[in-house]
């Protein structure tokens, strides 16, 4: 393994002191296929080498869960890191939450946030890691078994003082279980949705965060794929039948054509920066105020070259302005087009820049 190059910029994760990069490697895809919501077949030596390949770029943490490929992604990611010299292993983030039947592996997983079961899960994904500690363990979505989630996140806060769990959070959680989890224990971190095409959580999650010292770390900044360079309607259908895309309606019309469109439109922004749209894309992200920092998936190790320039773009006025003209003319995804306005200024003014 080369030596790594340690010059992304980093933002602290709420009031955890972790110091994380702007990108953070996404392990969904590294799952493979099999089951629902899977990326078709994947190779692990592909896998490993990316996960290499980031942390050799100076990406310092990967988010993962235990429902991706059923358990196999956290193996994967446990087996690079007994590759990683200690000085350079990575921050390792998980979630849970969500109990799959491996009989029937293309059934929709149940949603369990029952204490017992959360235990569990952390036991098992610490042993799938090969890690002691967790260093960002994450309920992965709300229950639906009826478990208030008072008595959830009570056991969180019990992992946490155990050691088993450093920093506690909730992906894909709305403002009010986000307020009700916060009276229990403070939320250290917060994983929701947010890309140029899907912007909702800009309006309330990410605000939301910002006024309680809570980091965020958006997921799918280039929506699965579509907001990638060479994505396309012809790579989409040569898919393999179990990609859970081909069920999404982002990648359905007339969202797809429209998606494509705004792909096409960030393609000037991309070249006045010298890089690429995926770095483009997820640099978006980057530049709202409140986001922590992206997760960012790869499959091999030319995708990490592809997006880690996200973590080094500055922004131009113009470039912003061009975005969110892109977004109104090719009325792509929905939510905010650009961060509120504040005290007669925009929220952008300054966004973006490393620190």
């Amino acid at each position: 393994m080369a030596t790594a190059i340690r010059t992304l910029t980093t933002r602290q994760l709420g009031s955890t002191g972790l110091e994380l990069t702007t990108v953070g490697l996404g392990a969904w895809a590294i799952g493979g296929g099999g089951w629902a919501h899977g990326w078709g077949p994947q190779d692990d030596a592909d896998s490993i080498a990316a996960i290499l390949r980031a942390i050799d770029r100076g990406v310092n943490w990967i988010d993962t869960a235990a429902i991706y490929g059923l358990g196999h992604s956290e193996e994967v990611v446990g087996r690079a890191l007994r590759e990683i010299p200690a000085a350079e292993r990575p921050f390792v983030f998980t979630k849970g939450g969500m109990i799959r039947d491996l009989a029937r592996p293309f059934d929709e997983p149940k949603r369990n946030l029952r204490p017992e079961s959360i235990r569990r899960e952390v036991e098992a994904s610490l042993k799938r890691l090969g890690v002691e500690r967790i260093d960002l363990y994450q309920l992965h979505w709300p229950d639906e078994t009826g478990t208030p989630i008072e008595e959830s996140w009570g056991e969180m806060a019990r992992l946490v003082d155990e050691g088993k769990v450093r920093a506690a959070g909730l992906s894909n959680f709305g403002v009010s279980l986000l307020e009700r989890a916060e009276a229990i224990r403070h939320v250290d971190a917060v994983q929701p949705p947010f890309s140029l095409i899907r912007r909702a959580s800009g309006a309330d999650v990410i605000p939301w965060a910002a006024a309680h010292s809570t980091g965020v770390i958006v997921y799918s900044p280039m929506q699965s794929g579509i907001l990638t360079d060479t994505f396309s309607a012809r790579r989409l259908a040569a898919m393999a039948d179990d990609d859970w895309r081909h069920r999404s309606a982002d990648f359905l019309e007339p969202n797809l054509s429209r998606n494509l469109a705004l792909r096409d439109a960030l393609r000037p922004v991309a070249y006045r920066n010298g890089t690429s749209v995926s770095a483009v894309a997820v640099a978006w992200t980057l530049a709202w105020p409140g986001v922590t920092g992206a997760i960012v998936g790869a499959r091999d190790p030319a995708q990490v070259d592809g997006w880690v320039e996200a973590a080094t773009i500055r922004f131009s006025a113009e470039d912003l302005g061009e975005i969110v003209r892109a977004l109104g003319r090719t009325r792509a995804g929905s939510g905010l087009p650009e961060p509120a306005v504040l005290s007669g200024a925009c929220a952008w003014q300054g966004a973006g820049m490393p620190a």
